[in-house]
């Protein structure tokens, strides 16, 4: 599948697989503590977080047109996740463009269209190759529970309660509509490069989310928690963006692992 390469970072892949799981968990959150170090004090603008974020989604998600024009198959693809992601990206896209209306509206609108092709691509021309049994979990069990957490927890801003919670609602699917796609890999024990090259833009683009909400309560010693938009709804967001970056982090170690033994697909030796 791929050649392995004697090196100083496959010893040290190879020493981090064998310490437990506290022993791992401890230099993730080590790893994660300076990276958002890192990023406090070389991003004046921590905004621009979010326009990094979305940008890299963009990048993700043509990573896969390009595997379905180039490679004439969709196996390995989450049909339910790219359903699920452009529901929320349509939902967003909406309330983006009558409340702001700035280039999140354009990169969510391109990133909407290009799912959109995907969505179409499995669905009809490479059919033949989505393995449907693989991508099995109900994507009502998602849509359901973020719809009703939606009604009750959402932004206190000037705009109408309907925009507000579509607004929440978007926010919250986006933190779940991976977990199809991370279902199908665990599934298949193992995720091929083009496929791996988007879960992990999904993990970075999450992961720069994450970093734009605990820069700015770090900041505000706390404050910025309960500011202006509701109790509830930063400490909400801010645990699900935790939530999301964690779930994929278990994938990038994998992924990471991976491409610096010069393998072609990740492997998974345990659930995702």
């Amino acid at each position: 599948m791929g050649r392995r390469r004697n090196s100083t970072v496959n010893e040290l892949f190879g020493w981090i697989r064998k310490q437990s799981m506290k022993v791992k968990i401890f230099l993730g959150v080590v790893i994660g503590i300076l990276s958002l170090v890192g990023l406090k004090y070389s991003v004046k603008d921590h905004n621009h977080f979010f326009v990094a974020s979305e940008a890299v989604h963009v990048a993700g998600i043509f990573v896969l047109v390009y595997k379905l024009i180039t490679k004439k198959t969709c196996s390995g693809l989450s049909l339910k996740s790219q359903e699920l992601t452009a529901l929320f990206l349509a939902v967003r896209f909406y309330c983006s463009f009558v409340m702001e209306g700035d280039i999140h509206t354009v990169l969510d609108f391109m990133t909407l269209v290009a799912t959109v092709w995907v969505i179409y691509m499995i669905r009809f021309k490479l059919k033949s190759t989505y393995i449907e049994e693989f991508d099995n979990m109900p994507i009502y069990y998602l849509v359901i529970p973020c719809a009703i957490l939606s009604i009750f927890i959402h932004p206190s801003t000037h705009h109408n309660a309907i925009n507000r919670m579509c607004w929440a609602f978007s926010v919250f699917l986006e933190s779940v509509s991976v977990m199809p796609q991370l279902r199908l890999m665990q599934n298949a024990k193992m995720v091929e490069p083009f496929t791996g090259h988007y879960v992990f833009a999904l993990g970075i683009a999450r992961f720069l989310g994450c970093a734009h909400w605990i820069i700015q309560v770090i900041e505000t010693r706390g404050a910025y928690l309960f500011v202006r938009t509701g109790l509830l709804w930063i400490p909400v967001v801010l645990v699900s963006e935790i939530v999301q970056t964690f779930i994929l982090a278990d994938f990038c170690y994998y992924y990471v692992k991976s491409v610096m033994e010069g393998q072609l697909l990740v492997r998974l030796p345990c659930p995702v």
